[in-house]
């Protein structure tokens, strides 16, 4: 299931290197993982050295997707639920994981993981469709 990929992602929020305010994440793939390492700062902060939720959910989202874009299969989000299982604060460093959980036609659907690489708790975790073009 490959597909051409003609996007360039430089620009990408999450893991675009050229993007001047993005959080600069570097994933690694294999054919139904990809994982990735996030440690965020200050400018992260949704309140009191917490990292917004959104930042959180942004990086889910990029690591199951780069599961798909690294593999050259083009899709875009088409559904996606998070639960937010404890508070991430700033400087401390989260083990990002996406993975492929099922093929159906166009539709694939994958789950996500922040994991704390200091106390191994979860943070977050998410399952996602995403739709082929």
């Amino acid at each position: 299931m490959s597909q051409n990929v003609p996007e360039n992602a430089d620009m990408c929020f999450v893991c675009g290197i050229k993007n001047p305010i993005g959080l600069k994440i570097k994933f690694e793939a294999t054919e139904d993982t990809c994982i990735g390492y996030f440690k965020a700062n200050e400018t992260h902060v949704g309140y009191d050295n917490t990292v917004h939720g959104g930042i959180i959910f942004s990086a889910l989202d990029d690591v199951m997707a780069n599961v798909l874009y690294l593999n050259n299969i083009k899709a875009h989000t088409a559904q996606c639920e998070i639960r937010y299982r404890k508070a991430l604060e700033i400087d401390h460093e989260v083990k990002l994981i996406g993975k492929v959980t099922a093929k159906k036609r166009r539709l694939i659907t994958l789950s996500g993981q922040a994991i704390s690489t200091s106390t191994n708790d979860v943070i977050a975790e998410c399952e996602a469709k995403f739709m082929t073009i």
